[in-house]
């Protein structure tokens, strides 16, 4: 009797923790190896798009990645089937095209593509059973962006070159988030604050003290301007009779929010967990590609990257099961259904864990904290999803004093529903503030007065969490790019971080400032997003990519000449002359802007190489000479403030210093944050108390290190 040769099957995935995970899964006869990602695309060097042939790109071998491709062609040989298995979107798809093309002519393999949504033994094995072939119009989509992004980066980049400064760069996506960045920035300089007063005030039953605040006062809602305000009405009211004049109870139903978005996602990981849009992808990466849970390796989430809050009904059944066992009370009898937001590509479902069994408690020893951390939220936000909503009871009391009508407000969860599984959930948010037994017409003892005073905010600097979520508002970029346009903006210095809030770099607004004026066209919102639009109509096979390419490019290459001829450069115009002698060759020093921010550099180059930091104020130290520079610690890199006598002089702060000196006492004024007064000046003095007043905010000359 013939023995039945067992196929070989070679699986090709994207990377290597996602490689052993899917071979953990399969058994004898399959070989799972990565590709790294991209093994073809476009080279570096050159922007090798044949404009004159339908704008046909010129793909080469990644640099290094030849050994690679040549392993996995030998693999393929000696295998029967070759599936390709990279991610399920526009790109995976085109790794997938890239690969079947330079593998069928070495193998007489029969080669398919699968995808899947997460990494299971059951989604892989279906995956396996259901090939299919490749997606052309999802390669045609991810080639004219590749393109278009080719297009506008090699011409925009050499332009900068020419006007300002060798090495800059701009892209077509970033560009506009810069722009947003920038026009956010300059709200926030032209903003002047205002002053306000609010009031409250202690009343007392029996043992009972509580606090309420002034919500009215002779019949209308009060404007107080300034402390004497304030004052008057307390000297107005103060011996007056406090009468309970209303009590008002309300329920209101708080309903559960649907799985995460990768937007939504990269928001949710930076308000509460402090995470960076870039760390949010790598841990959320690293959880959905596998992790060893005890013998097992298990895929834990699945794909981060979606726009969709739809969840297969396996999923919903096996929630719906674990909620049925821990918390019976609290499962609806229907599945909970979340519409899909406008514009979403529903290609992969809500972001959720793979297996509701596995908590975030039962998990925990085999996880980073990063990692536990970030699965934690994913689980309660769709385990709670498909729990019965919570209820909040609120009660209200009026307390008239004189013309003035106090308020002061207690609320519980009457029924915590989904709230049951939020472990984040604060007793203090369980029950917020606290009320005696009070009744209509009771009188109450008074208590202290509290006059605060306030100054009015201004809009707030973008953060992770707020440029996300303004970019998919406004259809700019898709789930795998937000990330990546932030890290971007950093990495080229346009913008950084300063308490988590993004900030333009001089060097960025610059830059924001020629694109914007000189290719209103391009770096506007309307057309990134039209672009986006665009692209998914390719995918859906409703137009032809080079065909969008074209209607693009004549336009812009025009517009692109004409600024070449007519932009005025600004190279050498951005230097400014100081007073500074450089110590080595005793010629005067240059304020330059670099790659990093401003820098002083020697007029005598190339002749003398002598650069430093810039000085930001002088050393408020008695007796030293020396100035406060910019210093990065050792390691991490964080920045820090020091004195150049160091270490003769030990003077340092982690406050930047401001070109202000105190009125009170002579020493600099730094910019300090809170989440109270938003950004203010202060004296770096630790024996004086000057801070900010609204007169002073019109002061603000700038950050000079910028």
């Amino acid at each position: 009797m013939a023995v039945t040769k067992k196929k070989k099957t070679l699986v090709i995935v994207e990377s290597p923790a996602k490689a052993k995970t899917i071979e953990h899964y399969l058994g004898a006869g399959y070989t799972v190896k990565a590709s790294m990602g991209h093994l073809i695309d476009l080279p570096k060097s050159r922007i090798a798009i044949d404009i004159s042939n339908n704008f046909e790109p010129e793909y080469i071998t990644v640099r290094g990645r030849a050994k690679l491709l040549k392993e996995l062609q030998k693999d393929a040989k000696n295998s029967d089937v070759v599936l390709l298995a990279s991610d399920n979107d526009r790109e995976g798809e085109a790794i997938s095209w890239h690969l079947n093309n330079v593998l069928k002519d070495k193998t007489s393999a029969a080669i398919h593509r699968i995808t899947f949504n997460e990494i299971t033994p059951v989604a892989i094995k279906d995956a396996i059973k259901h090939p299919r072939s490749i997606d052309e119009s999802k390669v045609d989509a991810q080639k004219a962006r590749r393109v278009l992004d080719r297009l506008v980066g090699y011409n925009l980049s050499p332009l900068l070159w020419k006007k300002v400064k060798n090495g800059l760069s701009a892209g077509r996506v970033q560009s506009v988030a810069l722009r947003l960045i920038c026009e956010r920035e300059k709200e926030v300089e032209d903003f002047i604050p205002e002053e306000y007063w609010s009031l409250d005030a202690d009343f007392v039953k029996g043992k009972n003290k509580f606090t309420a605040q002034l919500i009215q006062y002779k019949g209308e809602k009060p404007e107080l301007k300034n402390e004497k305000s304030v004052n008057d009405i307390i000297q107005e009211i103060q011996d007056s009779e406090c009468v309970i004049s209303d009590i008002k109870e309300s329920e209101k139903i708080l309903r559960p929010k649907a799985p995460f978005t990768t937007s939504k996602l990269q928001q949710s990981a930076a308000n509460r967990l402090g995470y960076t849009s870039r760390k949010t992808m790598q841990i959320a990466q690293q959880l959905y590609e596998g992790i060893q849970i005890g013998s097992t390796r298990v895929g834990l989430i699945t794909y981060m990257r979606t726009d969709s809050v739809r969840i297969s009904q396996s999923a919903i059944d096996d929630v719906r099961a674990w909620i049925g066992k821990n918390f019976p009370d609290d499962l609806p009898d229907e599945k909970i259904e979340y519409s899909v937001g406008k514009g979403a590509q529903d290609a992969h479902e809500g972001i959720r864990p793979t297996y509701t069994k596995y908590t975030p408690d039962s998990v925990k020893e085999y996880l980073s904290r990063d990692q536990l951390r970030l699965y934690s939220i994913i689980w309660e936000r769709f385990v709670s999803s498909q729990m019965k909503n919570a209820v909040s009871k609120t009660t209200s009391a009026d307390i008239q004093a004189g013309e003035a009508l106090f308020r002061a407000s207690a609320s519980k969860l009457s029924y915590k529903g989904f709230y049951n599984v939020i472990k984040t959930l604060s007793s203090k948010e369980e029950v917020k503030g606290n009320l005696p037994s009070l009744k209509v017409g009771e009188v109450l003892a008074s208590g202290k007065f509290y006059p605060e005073q306030h100054f009015t905010q201004g809009p707030a600097r973008y953060t992770d969490a707020s440029i996300v979520k303004t970019l998919e508002e406004k259809g700019i970029g898709r789930p795998s790019t937000y990330a990546p346009i932030i890290s971007v903006l950093l990495d080229r210095y346009y913008v950084t971080r300063s308490n988590k809030q993004l900030v333009p770099t001089q060097l960025g607004k610059i830059i924001c400032k020629i694109l914007v004026e000189s290719f209103p066209a391009v770096i506007n919102e309307k057309f990134t997003s039209d672009v986006e639009n665009d692209l998914d109509k390719i995918e859906r096979n409703e137009l032809v990519w080079n065909s969008m390419i074209n209607d693009f490019y004549e336009p812009f290459k025009l517009q692109v000449d004409k600024v070449n001829d007519t932009q005025e450069s600004l190279k050498g115009s951005l230097d400014e002359k100081t007073d500074q002698i450089c110590e080595k060759c005793g010629k005067p020093m240059v304020k330059k802007l670099g790659r990093f921010g401003y820098f002083l550099a020697c007029s005598g180059f190339p002749e003398c190489h002598n650069t430093k930091s810039i000085p930001l104020a002088k050393c408020p130290r008695k007796g030293c000479n020396g100035y406060i520079v910019a210093r990065k610690t050792k390691g991490k890199g964080k920045e820090f403030y020091g004195c150049t006598n160091y270490p003769e002089c030990d003077f340092i702060t982690h406050f930047k210093p401001i070109n202000s000196v105190c009125p009170k006492c002579g020493w600099f004024l730094v910019e300090k944050y809170d989440k109270k007064n938003g950004y203010y000046k202060s004296c770096i003095n630790p024996d004086c108390d000057y801070l900010h007043s609204p007169e002073d905010e019109k002061d603000n000359s700038g950050l000079s290190g910028e």
